[in-house]
């Protein structure tokens, strides 16, 4: 975002993977280009994440198999936390285990508490290949977690565990975008 733009203002809107996409369980390439067409990917990204009401989304939710994300998202203090992150690499994650309701722009409408470390620290790149580190903490930290799992090819949903593992399949089932494949 040059110049104060708004990011995802000159992005387009791109179909979401829904759970059941092969795109989602396949784990992302690295992004050795950084050129325009990755500018583009990440406003794109920014586009669609605002469109669909999230706080993070990953370039795989989009059909694109490349290790990026981009975030709006608050912490536990609601301090707003805006970037995106090329090539991440999850370094850190402690702190407390907390278990917290947990959602995903690719099972729309559904969510399970899920245990995630309170504290995480990602390093990679910008969109123009400049080194970076963000660091989270509380709901932001579960962001970060959460998009890196995307960028290894997986979805929330595969960390549930127990009955809100069976109750969140009966829903993903139950679900009026569910394409009949089991969906965990």
């Amino acid at each position: 975002m040059r110049n104060g733009s708004i990011p995802g203002a000159r992005g387009r809107v791109r179909p979401l993977a829904l759970l059941g996409d092969p795109a989602l369980h396949t784990p992302c390439a690295e992004v050795t280009d950084f050129g325009p067409e990755l500018a583009l990917l990440v406003e794109d990204l920014f586009a669609t994440m605002y469109a669909a009401q999230g706080v993070g989304l990953a370039a795989n939710q989009i059909g694109e198999p490349l290790r990026v994300f981009v975030y709006d998202c608050p912490d536990d203090e609601e301090v707003r936390h805006l970037g995106h992150v090329v090539n991440p690499r999850l370094v850190e994650a402690d702190g407390l285990v907390l278990r917290g309701p947990e959602g995903c722009l690719s099972l729309p409408g559904l969510e399970a508490g899920l245990e995630r470390y309170d504290h995480a620290v990602i390093e990679g790149f910008t969109v123009t290949g400049e080194p970076l580190t963000i660091h989270g903490t509380g709901f932001f930290a579960r962001c970060l977690q959460h998009e890196c799992d995307h960028l290894e090819g997986q979805v929330y949903a595969d960390r549930v565990k127990g009955w809100r593992r069976t109750r969140l399949r009966r829903q993903a089932r139950r679900a009026s975008w569910h394409r009949g494949t089991d969906p965990t």
